[in-house]
Formats: C-alpha cells, structure tokens, sequence
C-alpha cells in the first residue's frame, strides 16, 4: 500500500480550533502530514490583505503542532506549482472550498495528475476573518489594560 503524502495548506493566521482541527482530520487521513503555511505575500495577493501574524511565526506555531510532520512555506500561487515542490497525493481543505469555482478548479488540476482533494467541516464558529473583525473593532479603551506591578 503506497504511503499516503498529506497536505494541508493555510495562512494559519491568528491560529484558532478551526485550524487545528483541519490538522487533527487530515493527520487522521495520512501517513505523514505536511503543512503548507501561506508567505504573507501570497496572503495579500490570495486574499487582499497581509496575515497579523508574519510567516515566520506562523511557521513556528504549525510546525509545532502534534499532528504536523512537516511545515513549509507556501510561495507561489498555484496549488500545483507547490505539488511539484513539495509532492504529495492528498490535498485537504475546509468544506467551505467545496462547490466553489475556486475548489472545483483544484479538484480539475489534481484530478489531471492523480491527487486526491478531501475536504472536512469547516468550523464555522471561529475564523481568523472572526478574529481578525473583532481584533480591528478594538479601541484603545476597549482593550485590556496592562497593569505594571507595584515594586
């Protein structure tokens, strides 16, 4: 049985339990897991706007996650470029990709080179968008404050 070759990109910005369970879902679906950490210039260009979190800390927090073989760095724009770099023959994505031109292109590319796309639920309770809204909505008031000890 050929060893099934995980892979599980994200921008893994401001890192949440929607993230760790895609990690959690596709470690339970491979034998070994890479995961493919969007640079924060394909994040602008993906998705319009730069991650909170820079790529090297986002790398650092992923690659220490239990369910991650391996980190690498996502930085080109087609999904198969990265395949051909990276090779795997697994590729998972959160449900919300599903039926979508986006996902049915990356269905059509990996179907051309044998790569099988499962995708699981997306965790609709919490997202980095979420995060992202509520962090911005934030004022200097609103925001907790430091309190320096007394010496």
């Amino acid at each position: 049985m050929p060893v099934r070759i995980g892979y599980a990109p994200g921008a893994y910005d401001l890192f949440h339990v929607g993230h760790l369970n895609i990690l959690r879902h596709a470690k339970a679906h491979c034998d070994y897991l890479i995961a493919g950490v969007v640079s924060d210039e394909m994040c602008e260009l993906t998705k319009g706007r730069r991650p909170v979190i820079p790529l090297a800390e986002r790398m650092e927090i992923v690659r220490h996650i239990s369910y991650v073989d391996e980190a690498v760095a996502e930085v080109v724009p087609e999904k198969l470029d990265t395949w051909r770099q990276v090779g795997f023959n697994v590729l998972f994505k959160g449900d919300d990709w599903r039926g979508t031109a986006k996902g049915e292109k990356l269905e059509r590319d990996f179907a051309e080179v044998g790569v099988e796309i499962v995708y699981f639920p997306y965790t609709v309770h919490t997202s980095s968008s979420m995060l992202r809204r509520v962090l911005t909505g934030m004022t200097a008031e609103s925001a907790p404050v430091a309190i320096a000890a007394s010496s």
